[in-house]
C-alpha cells in the first residue's frame, strides 16, 4: 500500500513509517493538518493514517474537507481521545475507521489491510484481458469458450492481477490482499501459486499473460498474452 501518515508527534510518525516500510509499504509523512490535506488531495495514496490532534487544521477538519472535495481515500483516525463523542465526531467527518492510542501496531496493519481491501478489491463486474474472462460473481474463469478450473486461492490471485492489469504487483501486495499478510514472505508460496496459475490459464493456450518482473513481482498483460 501507499500510506500517508499525518501525525505531529515526530517520533511516533517515524516509528509508524519504519514499521510500515518493513511490512513492504510505501510511506509519506506530514506533520500538520494543512500539509496532510495537500498531500492527501494531490498524492496517489491507498490509505491515510490521520491523527486528530494536529496543529492548525485538526484531523477531523482535514477528513471533512477531503470528503467535501469528493476524495474517497480510506482514512484511519488516530487519537489519544477515547470518549464516544470524539469517536463519533471523527466518523461523522468521513473517517472509515478509528484507533485510540496506545494501540497495537499489528492491529493498525490489520485495519489498514481491511480498508485497502474494501476500496481496491477484485472487480465487482466481469474483468477481461484479451480472451481471458473472469466472472467474480460466479467465480468462473474462461479462455475463449473454454472454462478453466481454479482453486479459490488461484482465483483470488488472478482476480487481483486482472483488476490491475498492466501494473506490477509485489509479493508483499499479493500477500496483503490475498493472504491478508499471514504468510511468511520468505516462503515460496507466491511463486508456487503463480506457477500453477500459469499452467492453467497460459500454457495450455500457448499464452504468456502472467509476466515475472525479476526482483520486483508479477504483472498481467492487458491483452491477455
Amino acid at each position: 500500500m501507499r500510506v500517508l501518515v499525518v501525525e505531529d508527534e515526530r517520533r511516533l510518525a517515524h516509528l509508524l513509517a519504519q514499521g510500515l516500510r518493513e511490512a513492504g509499504h510505501t510511506v509519506d509523512i506530514r506533520y500538520t493538518g494543512s500539509d496532510g490535506l495537500l498531500a492527501a488531495a494531490t498524492g496517489p495514496h491507498d490509505v491515510v493514517v490521520l491523527d486528530v490532534m494536529l496543529p492548525g487544521l485538526d484531523g477531523t477538519a482535514v477528513c471533512r474537507t477531503l470528503r467535501q472535495q469528493g476524495n474517497r481515500v480510506p482514512v484511519l483516525m488516530l487519537t489519544a481521545r477515547g470518549e464516544v463523542p470524539d469517536r463519533v465526531a471523527g466518523l461523522d467527518s468521513g473517517a472509515d475507521d478509528y484507533l485510540t492510542k496506545p494501540f497495537s501496531f499489528d492491529e493498525l496493519l490489520a485495519r489498514l489491510r481491511a480498508l485497502h481491501r474494501r476500496s481496491a478489491g477484485p472487480p465487482a463486474v466481469e474483468a477481461r484481458a484479451g480472451d481471458l474472462l473472469l466472472d467474480p460473481a460466479r467465480r468462473r474463469v474462461f479462455r475463449g469458450d473454454r472454462e478453466i478450473d481454479l482453486s479459490a486461492r488461484e482465483f483470488d490471485i488472478l482476480a487481483l492481477l486482472m483488476s490491475r492489469a498492466g501494473q506490477c504487483l509485489t509479493r508483499y501486495q499479493i500477500l496483503d490482499e490475498v493472504w491478508d499478510g499471514e504468510t511468511d514472505i520468505r516462503s515460496n508460496v507466491i511463486d508456487v501459486h503463480i506457477a500453477t496459475l500459469r499452467a492453467k490459464v497460459d500454457k495450455p493456450f500457448g499464452r504468456h499473460a502472467i509476466e515475472t518482473l525479476r526482483g520486483v513481482g508479477y504483472r498481467l498483460r492487458p491483452d491477455g498474452g
